[in-house]
């Protein structure tokens, strides 16, 4: 039995496969305030959207002549070898283009993309009109393509695509240096709400291809041809009409994103209710053995946390250190808690004794705020005298408590059945230090020595214990602060099975805080599944994202359904999956496909089947295709490739001689000879993109600049998830120089915009800097407003970020700057020439102003970009 113990309120305060090929990418723009001028103007890029880690291929039906994960070494028609999907990386030479292998599936926040649409034939161009047989020359006469007429842009705000425009020739189309591919991301809200069908959707009977806007139909039969994969349906007379225009009044048939909704379901005793009648419990599990000054920081970010949740949110609070206490809301006067053994997995008799109980562990916080508060203001700070890595921590067991009374008492266990509340659950660990007591724990000392197979013990039940709050549909996030070594590689596993994330901060003041609001709300939904279907004999390569295989047992089969399959582990706006794909061979059609269906339960119990049909056109001309990638998307597309490979600083030090090599193949198979010189000239419509891979090889995440390797593993890890806003700026930051007025200039991230005179923004993702000049900061009253002008817009840039990311201000000068300084390109070390093409704000100081900023700059060995691409025999591409 649990003992029960009580306590006054007295204090209160306020993955390893070989990656050979890779996608591309597409601008975006990055989210401006609108006091923010651009300078100098950039090409005008289209608006974007967002786009992240797994394990293990998945297909639901291999498609034709695609060997098998396990036949490495088999050859395909063409002769080239598959490449191995589990030997160690190493730096890959981009000769000729590998040949289609088992998708390789690993696992580890805004503006919507114009896509290249337009508008012609009616008839089908990928495939000729004699594959119809019964009822082609009606076809012929009466098909309507319902975007011929169409004169907009259509916009699919979920799907970056790295180009808009697609290769016939498989040769150059699988150039692995550049490839191909797209960002998905399923749970992005779509800012002017997507087109709502409250039916069934209409499905090719062949693949499973939904009805869309491309859909050629037969106007006096109603029947519809699959854009995938050509086959002629039926739509039970629903798309009979008289003229195409009416056709239009459908939004499957006049939109490339639609919602098919369903609040009807198959569940018995199924009621569909309203958000604010359902609200998916959160359940925090506090470590308790913390020092005075952590706990004082903990106890005001929790106070305002319990303030901040919405007043249906259910909310349990759990404390674990030696024992677990799982705290009863039912006393209203005084904190009291059920108190359990930590040493072991909770059994059924000690489950069934909590939750048959008296006590009520999970309360609406409208009814149960006061108490709360009570009980976050009765934790005391730890009282041995031991070492903050020696303290015993049972966080494992805490989290099996916290499943339990999420689950509630419920006739369902029995027979293996979970509860499925509204979208998804969360679990949100404030750890202070590692889990070393009672299982999923390791020892306090690293020295021990069985230490590596007690940590390979612990990593794997943490994943089971991640796999099985997944399969309870809860999320755990695992938020981390202090000085305390949490032994990163034994928690990961728990927050990633589990479709969570795990954060470093450094204490557990403002950032910690804000995390901790932002994880309780960024839910979207749960059970989701990801199609991915392409036409044109193109497929996916590989996966990266928060997913893994998807087992289609219980789900439709069509005789001929080559979709791709992901199971997501949790559907949430901050993630996106990133998607690279191939051609098997030529392609003659003029257009391609592709279409994501992505199908999940929303926070109102309704299952939602949201469908995104893309068309890009296809070209002969190498020119043409490079005009429409999309640099930015391209760069991340390339970096989550990288950074799966990464899972070390000794790969870390491999994957920057690969992002070398990819520069150099770029330049040779696209590029040209400079004239009477041994460089190759990059293809100057790719001016962005090794800018891009240049911030990657150096920064925080393949770079030297973090000194720990958990602090390097838990950021590729975000990375590898994020959407395709924060893996930007992840990858490379974002500078803005502050002027006069309020406004802000954006300018290139060279160490060149640090001029002793102004302040500088730079969002570096998971960090945002601001600096100041030294004669600025001489200024008293100029120094203050520009640094509250400054963090005015880091608080804007970074609003609904997540992780919320840490904003430092400092001086120039001080001993912090060099955290500025070494994430911003030494252009300083040019010559004045190259300085003034990629940096023209020069221009506007005279020589004085320009020989005291050379001044400032202190030697070092790392190389500037140019000099960097020379190195490579590559010239730089210039600027436009």
């Amino acid at each position: 039995m649990a003992n029960r113990q009580q306590s006054s309120s007295a204090y209160s305060s306020v993955i390893p496969n070989l990656d050979t090929k890779l996608g591309a990418s597409t601008p975006s723009p990055s989210s401006s305030s609108p006091s923010i001028q651009r300078f100098p103007p950039p090409p005008t890029p289209p608006p974007v959207i967002q786009p992240n880690q797994i394990h293990s291929p998945l297909m639901r039906t291999p498609p034709p002549n695609l060997p098998s994960p396990s036949n490495h070494g088999v050859r395909t028609t063409s002769g080239s070898p598959v490449p191995h999907m589990s030997t160690p990386p190493g730096p890959p030479v981009f000769s000729s283009p590998l040949q289609p292998a088992a998708v390789p599936f690993r696992t580890s926040p805004s503006t919507p993309q114009p896509i290249a649409y337009s508008s012609n034939s009616s008839l089908p161009t990928s495939s000729p009109s004699p594959l119809f047989s019964n009822g082609s020359v009606e076809f012929q006469h009466q098909s309507s393509g319902i975007t011929e007429d169409l004169t907009h842009d259509a916009d699919s705000p979920n799907v970056l695509f790295s180009a808009h425009k697609v290769l016939k020739q498989k040769k150059l189309a699988n150039v692995p240096s550049l490839g191909f591919g797209a960002l998905v991301s399923p749970g992005r809200e779509v800012s002017l709400g997507p087109q709502i069908i409250q039916r069934d959707p209409h499905r090719c009977h062949n693949c499973g291809a939904y009805a869309n806007l491309y859909s050629n139909i037969l106007l006096g039969s109603g029947q519809w041809q699959c854009v995938i994969c050509r086959n002629l349906n039926g739509s039970e007379g629903e798309y009979i009409a008289p003229s195409k225009e009416e056709l239009r009044n459908l939004p499957e048939l006049s939109s490339p994103l639609v919602d098919y909704v369903q609040t009807s379901n198959k569940r018995p005793g199924f009621i569909p209710v309203s958000e604010s009648r359902i609200s998916a419990p959160v359940v925090l599990v506090i470590d308790e053995c913390l020092d005075e000054q952590h706990l004082q920081h903990l106890q005001s970010s929790l106070h305002a946390f319990v303030d901040s949740l919405p007043p249906t949110t259910r909310l349990g609070i759990v404390l674990y250190g030696r024992t677990v206490s799982v705290y009863d809301f039912s006393e209203e006067s005084i904190a009291s808690a059920d108190v359990l053994p930590g040493d072991k997995s909770p059994s059924e008799e000690s489950l069934r004794a909590l939750i048959y109980g008296t006590g009520i562990y999970l309360t609406p916080i409208h009814a149960s705020l006061p108490v709360a508060h009570a009980i976050l203001s009765s934790m005391r700070e730890y009282k041995l005298k031991l070492p903050e890595v020696s303290r015993d921590r049972c966080l494992g067991v805490a989290v099996e408590f916290a499943l339990a009374i999420i689950q509630g008492p419920s006739a369902e266990i029995s027979r293996g059945v979970v509860k499925r509340p509204g979208g998804n659950s969360r679990i949100i660990v404030c750890a202070g230090g590692p889990s070393t007591y009672g299982p999923g724990s390791v020892p306090h000392s690293l020295g021990h020595p069985n230490y590596p197979h007690l940590e390979k013990t612990a990593i794997k039940w943490m994943d089971m214990l991640g796999r099985e709050a997944n399969r309870r549909n809860t999320v755990v996030d695992i938020l981390c602060a202090g000085t305390c070594p949490v032994r990163v590689p034994v928690l990961q596993p728990l927050a990633k099975s589990s479709g969570g994330v795990l954060i470093l901060h450094d204490d557990f003041g403002e950032a910690f805080g804000v995390n901790l609001q932002r994880a309780s709300t960024r839910a979207a939904g749960s059970h989701g599944i990801l199609e991915i279907r392409c036409s044109d004999n193109i497929f996916v390569s590989q996966v990266v994202g928060p997913g893994e295989e998807a087992h289609m047992d219980n789900h439709e089969s069509f005789k001929n359904d080559t979709a791709l399959a992901i199971q997501m582990l949790s559907v949430e706006e901050t993630q996106s999956f990133a998607v690279s794909m191939e051609t098997r061979g030529d392609i003659k059609s003029d257009f391609v496909y592709f279409q994501f269906a992505i199908r999940y339960s929303n926070v109102y119990q309704a299952d939602i089947s949201r469908v995104i049909t893309v068309r890009l056109p296809t070209v002969d001309s190498i020119s043409a295709y490079l005009a429409s990638v999309q640099d930015e998307v391209a760069a991340v597309l390339i970096g989550k490739r990288t950074l799966l490979r990464a899972k070390n600083f000794s790969d870390a030090v491999d994957m920057r001689v690969t992002l070398d090599e990819r520069i150099k193949d770029v330049a040779t198979k696209f590029g040209s000879q400079v004239p009477k010189s041994k460089l190759n000239r990059y293809p100057k419509e790719l001016l962005l993109l090794p800018e891009l891979l240049f911030h990657l090889r150096r920064g925080p995440l393949l770079g030297s600049i973090l000194g720990h390797e958990d602090e390097r593993s838990v950021l590729r890890s975000l990375f590898l998830n994020a959407s395709f806003d924060l893996s930007l700026r992840m990858l490379a930051p974002r500078c803005l120089m502050h002027r006069e007025g309020g406004t802000f200039e954006e300018l290139p991230a060279y160490d060149l915009a640090m001029q002793s005179d102004s302040a500088v923004v730079l969002d570096h993702g998971t960090d945002v800097f601001i600096w100041l000049g030294a004669e600025l900061a001489a200024q008293e009253g100029k120094s203050a407003a520009a640094l509250a002008a400054c963090r005015t817009l880091a608080e804007e840039l970074t609003e609904l970020r997540f992780p919320a990311p840490r904003i430092l201000a400092f001086k120039e000068g001080s001993s912090q700057a060099r955290y500025f300084v070494s994430r911003l390109i030494p252009a300083h070390k040019d010559p004045p020439y190259e300085q003034e093409a990629r940096f023209p704000q020069l221009r506007t100081l005279n020589a004085e102003q320009r020989t005291k900023l050379k001044s400032s700059f202190i030697h070092f060995d790392d190389p500037s970009f140019c000099e960097w691409m020379r190195t490579l025999k590559v010239s730089p591409p210039e600027p436009r």
